[in-house]
């Protein structure tokens, strides 16, 4: 089962993300809840500090993913909380460590927030993937 990517002729593309997705109707979908910059032993991971609570945040998502016998090709939507009036470029660059140069990228959300679950989050991620 393949995931059919849409950028339209005339419209941005960006090597980040993808203008839209379309998923197959037979499809099974994991849907990976809020991960944040929570390490193993319950602690904020790189407080203050953008870069590291998205590669904390994203470390989780890939072991949700992996769990559930996925591959990061497979991820197609990406949703992305982040405090209000954080520099997201730092996030960003973390994401592209682990995107890197593979092609067909998610179709990503971002969305500023006035605060999240833990006065310490900077940003929280969600992912949809289409399981095997």
């Amino acid at each position: 089962m393949t995931l059919e990517h849409i950028n339209p002729q005339g419209m941005h593309l960006n090597p980040a993300f993808s203008q839209g997705i379309i998923v197959p109707a037979s499809a099974r979908i994991l849907h990976v809840g809020g991960q944040n910059a929570v390490g193993a032993d319950g602690e904020v991971v790189g407080k203050g500090d953008i870069g590291k609570q998205t590669e904390q945040a994203l470390a989780n998502m890939l072991k949700v993913i992996e769990a559930a016998g996925c591959e990061l090709e497979n991820l197609f939507k990406v949703t992305l909380v982040i405090q209000q009036g954080v520099d997201l470029r730092p996030g960003f660059a973390a994401w592209m460590k682990v995107w890197g140069q593979r092609a067909n990228p998610p179709v990503v959300t971002a969305l500023m927030v006035a605060g999240l679950a833990h006065p310490d989050f900077l940003i929280e991620i969600e992912a949809q993937v289409l399981l095997p």
